[in-house]
């Protein structure tokens, strides 16, 4: 195993299943010690865990919905005690709600701003009271940030080009201090949310990528690894897209 993150520590929110367990277990098969949030599912919570832990490294799973900011602000506080800092943090969790302005509920605006903007903000600041020179903060954001070609998904699209906004500032912010942050955003990525063997996906393989296939999870955590590792020490402010040629 390649141990260039051994000795940090790292808390992944959203981080038991899809992109966010996939980062969890490559930022701990890169000897990072890992804490991750997760919102409902507590048994695949513990199974994720128990898979970094394999690799030799501390790893736990903290409840947290990630729209209650009290909640995030607590993670982060529990991160910090049971692993003694916070050198890495990736905000992953985010909420898909798709549909025409006409109908489109405020419960669901509130709730895609609360978790894909506001707890990116939130667990950010938390985190940084906390860390040293050479810390990282990477989001998990979209391709869709800048190019959304289906009626129904303004709201998703505004959430993750927020996402950049906050990173160009933040990076300003951060730089005097030492620690990068950007973003890292997927396009078609095969989770259970958004399986690669659908009709839609299907259609998104012929009519929009350039590669004809659809990403994988694993392929997003290793952009993140290398943003979270040594040799990233000069990006910061950057949103790095991973799209299959999606936005080309």
């Amino acid at each position: 195993m390649n141990h260039t993150l051994r000795n940090k520590r790292a808390l992944i929110t959203g981080g038991s299943r899809g992109i966010g367990a996939a980062i969890v277990k490559r930022l701990a098969s890169e000897g990072a010690d890992v804490a991750f949030t997760y919102s409902s599912s507590a048994g695949k919570a513990n199974e994720i865990a128990a898979a970094a832990q394999v690799l030799g490294v501390r790893a736990i799973a903290i409840q947290a919905d990630s729209a209650d900011a009290s909640a995030v602000v607590a993670a982060v506080e529990s991160t910090v005690k049971e692993l003694g800092g916070i050198d890495i943090l990736i905000n992953s969790a985010g909420v898909l709600a798709l549909g025409p302005i006409d109908n489109f509920t405020l419960a669901d605006f509130d709730r895609t701003v609360a978790v894909n903007v506001r707890a990116v903000f939130v667990a950010t600041q938390a985190a940084i009271k906390h860390m040293k020179e050479g810390g990282r903060i990477i989001n998990i954001g979209s391709c869709n940030a800048e190019r959304m070609p289906f009626q129904g998904g303004g709201v998703y699209a505004m959430s993750k080009s927020a996402l950049q906004g906050l990173v160009h500032g933040l990076a300003r912010d951060l730089g005097t201090r030492g620690i990068t942050i950007n973003n890292v955003q997927p396009g078609p990525i095969n989770t259970d949310m958004n399986p690669g063997n659908s009709e839609f996906a299907e259609m998104l393989k012929r009519q929009f990528l350039a590669l004809p296939r659809y990403g994988t999870a694993d392929e997003v955590a290793a952009m993140v690894a290398y943003l979270a590792g040594p040799e990233a020490g000069y990006v910061t402010g950057a949103s790095l897209t991973i799209d299959g040629g999606f936005n080309a």
